[in-house]
């Protein structure tokens, strides 16, 4: 059986592999029973960015972003659950964390992007993923992107059985304590939302301008051989890639300006969608603050060749946008009118969203004593 993987306590993820070489004695096993079991405890994974990656802007889509960062996080939790001999499995995406878009990415810039894993328990695995771009012509490098992905193996066998995840070792207690804080957290803020916003977002005819119904939009896209894993089910970040294009096409609409992916709130994976379903991802604004929108994403799957399972609620999560000028600086945004009642109660439930990021940004940017 392969040792428990060493979770290091640095901050940052390294690019080449944090842990020794294995013996001789380990290779000569591993050639003989299969893939190495001491494999990487990060990865990192590179792309040009190209004009087919980003707006009319030439900046990349927060969609094309989430589904590089949901490829490294699979690869290396995959990785890791297969590390000790047992039933073989497939890493599923089960939620992200909130990720902010700290700088924008451009047409031509190399993303970086790098996964380490950071915590697991019995039957999960988190990862963390940053994202650097870098301008090949000058060598400049900046930070865009932080992110915290939470991974459920799943067996090639029966898509329906999770299996345990392979332990690991931590250079610090603290670090084992605060990883099962974060998952307690997040096991409870995915229960609470699973059944949350079941609603439809429902078509209004002739709606009036900055109101939720004026750029509501669905997108209904029939899933494909290339969009799923080897259990024929849906990459995660491919979902993400068509929830962040919906909330794009209404923030636009709202806007009627260039718009660029600002944050991401929560994204919850409530269940699988196989493939040959037919999905339908709805967006709507709930809320707009003088500089910022938010707008609701909800995915829902059709299995059109299985009678026997009716429409479900696949995922769900906030989308922030923010509206830029031609140069690239931040615009007013135009203020949303609320009608119903529900479009009421959304928007001051985004409101204390908006406040409590505030509260919270404001809060690690006061130096500290």
């Amino acid at each position: 059986m392969a040792p428990p993987r060493l979770i290091h306590s640095a901050p940052g993820l390294p690019d080449t592999c944090a842990l020794p070489p294995p013996s001789a004695a380990a290779a000569a096993s591993a050639s003989m029973s299969g893939p190495a079991a001491e494999t990487p405890s990060a990865i990192q994974i590179c792309r040009i960015m190209r004009p087919d990656d980003a707006n009319v802007a030439g900046n990349v889509h927060g969609g094309t972003i989430l589904k590089m960062i949901e490829e490294a996080g699979a690869i290396i939790s995959t990785r890791h659950c297969n590390s000790q001999n047992g039933e073989r499995c497939v890493a599923a995406l089960a939620r992200v964390e909130r990720t902010d878009f700290l700088s924008p990415m451009c047409i031509g810039e190399v993303a970086h992007v790098s996964a380490e894993i950071t915590y697991t328990s019995k039957h999960s695995v988190e990862v963390q993923v940053n994202v650097m771009s870098e301008n090949i012509l000058t060598g400049t490098k900046k930070l865009t992107n932080k992110a915290t992905l939470w991974y459920v193996p799943l067996s090639l066998k029966n898509v329906d059985k999770v299996l345990e995840v392979p332990p690991v070792v931590y250079s610090r207690q603290e670090q084992e304590e605060e990883g099962r804080k974060r998952y307690e957290a997040q096991k409870l803020e995915r229960m609470e939302t699973k059944w949350k916003n079941g609603d439809i977002v429902q078509p209004v005819m002739n709606p009036e301008p900055n109101t939720v119904s004026y750029s509501q939009s669905s997108l209904i896209h029939l899933v494909g051989p290339s969009d799923c894993t080897l259990h024929g089910f849906v990459h995660g970040g491919v979902t993400m890639k068509l929830m962040d294009e919906v909330a794009g096409i209404v923030a636009a609409r709202h806007c009627k300006t260039n718009i660029v992916t600002a944050s991401v709130d929560a994204i919850n994976f409530h269940d699988k969608i196989r493939k040959g379903c037919v999905i339908t991802i709805s967006g709507r604004m709930t809320f707009t603050s003088n500089k910022s929108m938010e707008i609701e994403v909800l995915v829902d799957a059709d299995p059109v060749v299985d009678n026997s399972q009716k429409r479900y609620r696949a995922a769900s999560a906030f989308f922030t946008y923010v509206s830029l000028s031609q140069e690239g600086k931040p615009l007013p945004v135009p203020q949303l009118v609320p009608e119903t009642e529900d479009e009421k109660k959304r928007f001051e439930e985004g409101k204390g969203r908006y406040l409590q990021m505030k509260a919270k940004r404001q809060g690690q940017a006061e130096p500290q004593a």
